[in-house]
C-alpha cells in the first residue's frame, strides 16, 4: 500500500528532494551531493517518494537516475481547488476594503 501523499511531502528532506528534482532528473549520487544528504537518507526518501508515485526511476549502466512524476502534483491540484477559490475570495474581499479606504491624493 502506497503511503499517504500529505504524510510524504510532510517530511522536510523529502521536499528538498523534490525541490531538487524540479529541475530537472538526477541520479541518487548527485542527489547525495547537492543536497548534502546520507546516501541511505536520500535512499530511503527516494523509495517512499517513488512508492506514492512522486518520482520515477531509470537505470542507466550502474546508476538510477529518478525524475518527478507529474500525476500526484496534479491530484494535489486538484484538492487544492476549493481551497484556492476560497483564498481569492477572500483576497479580493481584502482588496476591494483596502480600495475603499484610499483617500484621494
Amino acid at each position: 500500500m502506497a503511503p499517504d501523499v500529505f504524510t510524504v511531502v510532510a517530511e522536510p528532506q523529502r521536499r528538498r528532494i523534490l525541490e531538487r528534482l524540479r529541475s530537472g532528473h538526477a541520479s541518487v549520487g548527485e542527489l547525495v551531493d547537492q543536497l548534502a544528504l546520507p546516501q541511505p537518507t536520500v535512499s530511503k526518501h527516494l523509495r517512499v517518494l517513488r512508492q506514492a508515485g512522486f518520482v520515477t526511476c531509470r537505470t542507466a549502466a550502474q546508476q538510477r537516475i529518478y525524475s518527478l512524476h507529474r500525476e500526484p502534483f496534479d491530484e494535489f491540484d486538484a484538492w487544492l481547488q476549493p481551497y484556492r477559490l476560497l483564498w481569492t475570495h477572500h483576497f479580493d474581499a481584502l482588496e476591494r476594503h483596502l480600495d475603499s479606504k484610499e483617500t484621494p491624493s
